[in-house]
């Protein structure tokens, strides 16, 4: 087996992105201790796996994980390192937001064992980020970048988002170009979702914001796969780039197959062969939960085989370095190129994805377009 990742969501913010659809909530210090107790508590007595393997990644996220303080951080580390094996190269990282960390916090992360930092640019536009409700301006990226660098961090990542209301190639080039510049090791871009019940949603529909474009969204993505190519980045997974040696250990066990653990509300896990499980998503149901030492685990699946063959298939190709037919061959006994033949046939011919010997990957177009194929598999 592959060595185990370890997910703990912070699920605290000190304000309500306009799109997000996440599980957080506002940051209140009573109820982020008693969050954090919980935590440590469920990761005390967790069972879920009879034997757990190795964990050689660790991943802060949220919310803003970085609204911890280091106490609250070293008491997490500690409950991890007790109950399960680390790696002493292990990658941890903490997603962070623009604005929300000191010098003084930032060495102290690092001394409890932070070597990666993930935090939401979003975009370089404060006019942009006003209408996403970002609590955080472009200056506040640039310090924060500045922060991290001065602390030491050798490994940062940003996230970006494209396709905003009314946002144009020519706005989306300024951003990539101010990225770009300042070189983080890592960078994330997403095409804006617009998901019911957020208030983004609510202002689209009214009419306050313009609906976002498709095709100018597609665009967005060819420019920042050019620029990205240019600049010396290897764009590895369908949303993700990075320099050479730099890709996310952690994230990459999701596209792989190897087993993660989750711990906090709405953290899921998988055990790396056919069972996964998913915890309360609501905040105060799951302090409650396990304040009482009760098990907040609120699904728990097993794959079929059917699933199983999907999962690898839909998950591996998210990599752009493709799923080896012959490998899938020997774990499934199914043959992709005959029980997918005419899909496969279609999705060639489209330009879509490709074949290397026995290595099918998706194309770039294949990319900006992978639900389209990843349906045929499911």
């Amino acid at each position: 087996m592959k060595p185990a990742g370890i997910y703990i969501h912070i699920p605290f913010c000190r304000s309500r992105c306009s799109y997000c659809d996440f599980a957080t909530g506002l940051y209140e210090s009573a109820l982020a201790e008693r969050y954090v107790a919980g935590v440590v508590s469920e990761i005390a007595s967790w069972r879920e796996v009879d034997q757990p393997e190795s964990v050689d990644t660790i991943y802060f996220g949220g919310g803003t994980p970085s609204l911890l303080s280091p106490a609250q951080l070293k008491a997490l580390m500690n409950a991890v390192q007790e109950h399960f094996e680390v790696s002493a190269n292990a990658e941890v990282t903490m997603e962070m937001n623009p604005g929300t960390v000191t010098p003084e916090i930032l060495r102290a992360f690092k001394d409890l064992g932070i070597n990666r930092a993930s935090f939401g640019a979003q975009t370089f536009d404060d006019r942009e980020l006003a209408r996403l409700g970002r609590s955080h301006s472009a200056d506040d990226t640039r310090r924060t970048y500045s922060l991290l660098r001065e602390a030491g961090f050798t490994n940062v990542s940003f996230d970006l988002i494209a396709g905003l209301p009314g946002q144009t190639p020519a706005d989306w080039l300024r951003n990539l170009d101010e990225a770009f510049a300042l070189r983080p090791e890592h960078l994330s871009f997403y095409m804006l979702e617009v998901h019911e019940g957020t208030p983004l949603a609510t202002h689209i529909k009214t009419g306050m914001q313009p609906e976002p474009d498709e095709d100018v969204a597609a665009e967005m993505y060819r420019l920042m796969l050019e620029q990205a190519s240019a600049a010396g980045y290897e764009h590895y997974e369908i949303s993700n780039l990075c320099l050479p040696g730099f890709e996310s250990r952690h994230n990459t066990k999701y596209w792989t197959g190897a087993p993660y653990y989750g711990f906090g509300c709405s953290a899921h896990s998988y055990d790396g062969a056919a069972r996964r499980w998913a915890n309360e998503r609501d905040l105060a149901k799951y302090v409650a939960i396990v304040e009482r030492q009760g098990s907040p685990l609120v699904e728990d699946r097993r794959l079929s085989e059917e699933d199983r063959r999907a999962e690898a298939v839909f998950l591996g190709m998210r990599m752009m370095a493709g799923v080896r037919t012959g490998e899938f061959k020997d774990l499934f006994g199914v043959d992709l190129r005959t029980e997918h033949a005419d899909d496969l046939k279609n999705f060639e011919r489209a330009g879509l994805v490709e074949f290397d010997g026995d290595l099918l990957r998706l194309t770039r177009a294949g990319a900006l377009l992978s639900n389209e194929v990843f349906a045929a598999f499911v």
